[in-house]
């Protein structure tokens, strides 16, 4: 049994994450701010004896007398409207004062750290499929750069703590991922799609929907989380994790409508600035280094999706009846 540390732990992939390392045996300490997690995420968890929450903004720094064997640093926002509206300051703050402060924590329990990156470090790439070794092509003043820049100066710290101080780290670059647990408000595309099509509204593409994304479901993603952290010592990353398989953001909404049954209309709106216009994994290294590549199919995963967020729609109709 290790003690495990997961920041970000109400959110979307921490509360998966959570329920994997409870399900696996380990003592779990969930940590958030709930600045964009909820504690509805973790219900289930709430009871278990390996299993507690701590209330904690990581941009403030933190000591925790139990020994540490591993953190999984998770925190941040990463839902387009929150990162682009009022809470991109808070994001940026984010990645490089909680980064520094995870680090720092890490570096006194002799724990390994795993750095929760993106793909968005590529910003709108101009290699496709994206490897490991592409430097990116990122807007540093653009809408986005809160989180893309964010992001490649937490990875810059990590990088240096593990060549200056010793730490232990791991990093890995996610991809689009999805699947229960997401807040149907969250803005991204796929949790965007299936409410639209399950509430009868019309469904919004933002731009021609030409554009490409390769979706990868959760329970996926967190098998990659897990084999890279357990990696052979000194295999640092980062990873690519993520589904290579490519699809236009046009083809998800005509899948969405059809496995919701829905008789939604596809409306266009302008594309947002620096939106990337293709998105794909190379995910070789994983392949290689961890075993890992995804099984979950699109059309399996979105079933899931759709179920979970059949049920989160239903509930507050059923409470206020």
């Amino acid at each position: 049994m290790k003690t495990i540390l997961v920041t970000g732990g109400t959110g979307f992939l921490g509360s998966n994450l959570c329920r994997r390392l409870v399900d696996d045996g380990h003592k779990v300490i969930c940590m958030d701010n709930n600045y964009t997690g909820r504690t509805t995420n973790i219900g289930a968890l709430v009871g278990c004896p390996n299993f507690r929450f701590i209330r904690h903004d990581i941009c403030e720094p933190f000591g925790m007398d139990e020994h540490l064997d591993q953190i999984y640093n998770l925190a941040c926002p990463a839902s387009p409207p929150a990162y682009q509206g009022k809470h991109s300051i808070a994001t940026t703050k984010t990645c490089v004062f909680g980064a520094v402060n995870m680090l720092e924590l890490a570096k006194t329990h002799r724990a390994t750290i795993l750095q929760s990156s993106t793909s968005e470090v590529y910003g709108e790439p101009l290699v496709h499929p994206q490897t490991e070794n592409y430097r990116g092509n990122v807007n540093p003043i653009g809408i986005r750069a809160c989180y893309d820049e964010g992001k490649r100066c937490a990875e810059s710290l990590f990088f240096d703590y593990c060549r200056h101080e010793g730490v232990d780290i791991k990093v890995i670059r996610i991809f689009n991922t999805y699947g229960p647990n997401m807040d149907p408000n969250d803005g991204r595309v796929v949790s965007n799609f299936i409410c639209q099509a399950l509430k009868g509204e019309d469904i919004t593409i933002y731009g021609n929907g030409s554009q490409t994304r390769s979706f990868c479901y959760v329970d996926d993603l967190i098998e990659a989380m897990v084999r890279m952290m357990n990696s052979r010592k000194g295999f640092t990353g980062p990873v690519n994790t993520g589904n290579p398989g490519e699809f236009t953001v046009r083809e998800l909404a005509e899948k969405v409508i059809a496995l919701t049954g829905s008789h939604s209309k596809i409306v266009y709106k302008p594309l947002p600035a620096d939106d990337p216009t293709q998105r794909r994994p190379d995910i070789a290294l994983a392949k290689a280094e961890l075993g890992w590549e995804p099984h979950i199919r699109l059309d399996e995963g979105l079933q899931k999706t759709i179920a979970y967020f059949r049920r989160e729609i239903a509930a507050p109709a059923a409470a206020a009846e």
